[in-house]
């Protein structure tokens, strides 16, 4: 494959280009399963350089990953591995998101090891389920800090540390703008299962709320989003609860 901004080679389908320094890939399309990733790598909607043609066609191509499962202690040091060879081949398309769905397993060894926002999306299809949720208005992205995205009047969070790195998960999501604490209401069914996180339906701006329940005591904290509405909120919601899954706060 060529360069679709200089004509520069590409060593494999979608790399970004060392000579030109242009992105060709604007999103990435994981298939992970335990024994075998597929990666789709996707061409951006649209083009702002007038020298070059918009495609027809999105996809420019795949990239499969394999490993052979170990048992044991070894499963530990195969899988980071595993996660680490799909790593790399993400960072050498220098994507803007990552879009996600198979093993939970593999998929939070892939976050941990990269630095791109990712995304979890569950679908027969999910190269066709992206490629419609991207043909959606885009929604911003927020550079912020987490630390920073922290604010109101309410300081104290249930849970403690564990409370705080609840919060932090959430409010490291890219479409995310601000989340703010609540009051603690102690009056709630008592839980042995310890801090436990859940993002609720999401409003009609957009926004979505966060529970915290430790014990007794309940949190409801209110997230900002960049969703224009309801069913942009969803999708976010949908996100953040998967994030909190693999996080293992659900």
């Amino acid at each position: 494959m060529e360069c679709r901004h200089c004509a520069s080679p590409l060593e494999k389908p979608g790399d970004y280009c060392l000579v030109c320094r242009e992105q060709n890939t604007e999103a990435v399309v994981l298939e992970a399963g335990r024994e075998r990733a597929t990666m789709t790598m996707l061409a951006g909607d649209d083009d702002d350089d007038p020298t070059t043609a918009t495609l027809d066609d999105p996809v420019l191509g795949e990239t499969t990953i394999t490993t052979t499962p170990e048992d044991g202690e070894n499963e530990i040091v195969e899988l980071r591995n595993f996660a680490g060879r799909i790593g790399d081949e993400i960072r050498r398309k220098r994507p803007e998101e990552v879009y996600a769905g198979g093993e939970r397993d593999v998929i939070r060894a892939v976050r941990e090891d990269i630095h791109f926002p990712c995304y979890r999306v569950d679908d027969a299809n999910p190269v066709e389920a992206v490629l419609e949720r991207r043909g959606n208005r885009a929604l911003d992205v927020v550079q912020t800090p987490p630390a920073e995205k922290i604010g109101g009047s309410h300081t104290t969070l249930i849970g403690g540390r564990t409370g705080m790195r609840a919060i932090h998960t959430v409010a490291d999501h890219p479409h995310v703008k601000k989340v703010i604490p609540g009051p603690i209401d102690a009056g709630g069914k008592g839980s042995q299962s310890g801090l436990r996180a859940k993002v609720t339906r999401a409003d009609d701006g957009g926004n979505v709320r966060m529970l915290l329940r430790d014990g007794s005591s309940v949190q409801e904290n209110r997230v900002v989003t960049t969703a224009r509405d309801r069913e942009m909120g969803e999708m976010i919601r949908d996100d953040l609860n998967e994030v909190l899954t693999d996080a293992e706060f659900q």
